[in-house]
């Protein structure tokens, strides 16, 4: 076989950067983002610290390329159309108020611009077909989305990471009765134009 019919090897970089993921994934799940750190994904991959700094810049970086998050949106064309604000706010409350990695992942994307392309992609890639799935015009669907990732996000930020008083104080049923009407005309309210 010649160089050129041979087949391609998987460069031995790809192997690290393979093994670091899965250390990284592994133990973010296990102990959440504050508590891994680099040098213990680094002797979980059997590499030195250096080389997930070298492949990743930091912490954040890492996090961002290791974070698979599925929002885990309902079906949307099962929720009743005049109900699909509040679903929606309440299953992201849930989502926010039950998994720390969401947060983790917000408060990076913040700082970093690998995690906030991460957030963006999760975001807008997985509202985006939620919203298109229960029937709203196609040529509207990523705004709407777009609207309700920034109304979900911006709630998030305040809530969670700011930890802004009015926010932090008021309760998931409180939020849902205010963020929901704004939800709802988002998803279903139609433009002017």
């Amino acid at each position: 076989m010649t160089a050129a019919t041979e087949p391609a090897r998987p460069r031995r970089s790809d192997a690290t950067r393979a093994a670091i993921l899965q250390a990284a994934r592994d133990r973010f799940a296990a102990e959440g983002y504050e508590r891994a750190t680099i040098r213990a994904i680094a002797a979980d991959a059997r590499i030195d610290p250096s080389m997930v700094m070298r492949y990743y810049g930091n912490k954040e970086g890492l996090f961002a390329a290791a974070a698979e998050f599925d929002l885990r949106l309902p079906d949307l064309t099962a929720v009743p159309p005049g109900q699909l604000g509040e679903v929606l706010i309440r299953h992201f409350l849930d989502r926010w108020e039950g998994d720390e990695t969401l947060a983790a992942l917000l408060r990076a994307a913040s700082t970093n611009p690998g995690a906030a392309d991460r957030m963006r992609t999760i975001f807008a890639d997985q509202i985006t077909a939620a919203v298109a799935a229960f029937g709203t015009d196609p040529a509207t669907a990523a705004r709407r989305a777009g609207l309700v990732a920034a109304q979900t996000l911006g709630l998030a930020f305040t809530r969670y990471i700011v930890q802004l008083p009015p926010m932090v104080t008021m309760t998931p049923e409180e939020l849902i009765a205010w963020v929901a009407p704004t939800l709802q005309r988002y998803l279903t309210g139609l433009p002017e134009n």
